[in-house]
């Protein structure tokens, strides 16, 4: 019988779920997007992780040993280790390349590097968090700060460690269209543009203010990958690891079979 390699995954969107599996990544990102049953529509984002990463909260070990070929000799596509508090049991120095899937399968792969942005502080921005949260929020935080203010600072709207991105948005320019607007228009879908621009008012006039959440359900779904400014961080208190989104730009030159299917 065939030899597999064996892998392990963290799935941060549509869920969030710690898999072993004996395909490789752009295998893995075809089966769960468009081959398994399981999922039925709709974008993936996941990690890899190192296949010497182990907790005690996770049972890697026993997994890994049922994940071996079928009887008809092909490799096993998934077996999940866990789907519950996961992130939070992941040590982020595990963790490889990020895969970012389209909803027919096509993955790009991104590797992390040191977040070295210098911010301005007090510029009001768009996160998305996608997992363990999955608030939509804006605020005067810079990804640094938004990232430990989560992870560390609050209970009430935070969790030990999270993902999350940034939405590309002009503020300015969103202000000045739906100015004296009676119908409102938001850029980022599933969103009520009348609470959002509340909110940016709020934020640009009252300092003691640092975030506000926009909604409670993710936008991810229906958003676009176009959208994302940056990229992807994983946050642990101070501890912050950065996936970089290609220019449009490169997308378009290096990467264009993936970019062609992204909407």
């Amino acid at each position: 019988m065939a030899e597999f390699e064996k892998h392990l995954y963290v799935i941060v969107f549509p869920i969030n779920a710690l898999v072993s599996s004996q395909l490789s990544p752009t295998e893995f990102a075809q089966h769960y997007a468009v081959g398994s049953a399981k999922h039925f529509r709709g974008k993936v984002i996941f990690v890899e992780v190192d296949i010497t990463f182990r907790n005690q909260y996770f049972d890697i070990d026993h997994y890994l040993a049922l994940t071996v070929p079928k009887t008809d000799g092909t490799p096993k596509k998934t077996k999940f280790i866990s789907s519950y508090a996961v992130l939070e049991h992941i040590d982020l120095r595990s963790l490889k390349n990020l895969y970012l899937v389209t909803t027919n399968g096509k993955a790009l792969e991104i590797a992390s590097r040191p977040y070295t942005a210098t911010n301005e502080p007090g510029l009001v921005r768009i996160y998305q968090e996608i997992t363990p949260l999955s608030n939509l929020v804006v605020s005067t935080l810079d990804q640094r700060a938004f990232g430990k203010y989560i992870t560390s600072e609050t209970k009430s709207k935070g969790a030990p460690k999270i993902c999350f991105t940034q939405f590309e948005f002009n503020v300015a320019e969103f202000m000045e269209k739906n100015k004296n607007r009676e119908m409102m228009y938001s850029p980022i879908p599933e969103t009520n543009p009348t609470r959002l621009y509340e909110y940016l008012v709020e934020l640009k006039t009252d300092p003691s203010k640092k975030t506000k959440t926009i909604s409670l359900n993710t936008t991810l779904m229906e958003a676009s990958y176009g959208l994302i400014r940056h990229g992807f961080w994983f946050a642990a208190g101070t501890e912050l690891l950065f996936y970089p989104m290609p220019s449009q730009a490169e997308l378009q030159r290096d990467h264009f079979e993936w970019w062609r299917h992204v909407r």
